[in-house]
């Protein structure tokens, strides 16, 4: 087997608390959801196995090490180190019924930023299957993904959809990233 046959990756999920971080998580890795909302306490590390495809090479196997945290600040400022130190990539959580949720995520990239340095962000903007109750407007998507050259994708963890999309889309810029160094 060669070097690059499996990769690992580190991707730390950031957001508030109650935006899905930890539903999504459980939706990507198990195919489930539950409606019953316990907040994580301290971190949490998820592994999934997945094959990434690239364009115009073979596709690489990589062991993804999702890190959920708790969302409050207090617990946060405490974890930051040991959580985002070594991050490879950020899926950055944001509800789309709670637009400071979005605003939250300014901060958060920020020490992500200051702790890992630049690595690949992606914005999942959960809950899409609320749509009467979607209170983000387009223009202030346009302008975090300007702000961070990241990608949105629409999700939702109650019903699927996205979520595959969405991590899929992470580690094909983590990995490309990756291999680029080497």
């Amino acid at each position: 087997m060669g070097d690059r046959d499996i990769m690992k990756a580190k991707l730390c999920l950031a957001g508030a608390s109650s935006v899905g971080k930890t539903s999504l998580i459980r939706r990507y890795v198990l195919n489930e959801f539950d409606d019953h909302y316990i907040a994580t306490v301290g971190t949490k590390v998820t592994k999934k196995q997945v094959s990434v495809p690239l364009p115009d090479e073979d596709p690489v196997m990589v062991n993804l090490l999702v890190w959920d945290i708790m969302g409050q600040m207090g617990f946060r400022e405490l974890l930051q180190e040991q959580y985002f130190g070594g991050a490879q990539g950020i899926l950055a959580v944001a509800d789309v019924t709670r637009p400071e949720t979005l605003d939250d995520l300014y901060i958060w990239i920020d020490q992500i930023d200051r702790i890992a340095g630049a690595v690949p962000i992606v914005l999942a903007m959960n809950k899409v299957d609320l749509p009467a109750e979607r209170h983000i407007p387009e223009t202030s998507l346009r302008k975090f993904a300007h702000a961070f050259d990241c990608d949105i994708v629409k999700t939702s963890a109650k019903t699927g959809e996205n979520v595959e999309e969405v991590f899929w889309r992470l580690a094909g810029l983590v990995i490309r990233k990756a291999l680029q160094r080497h």
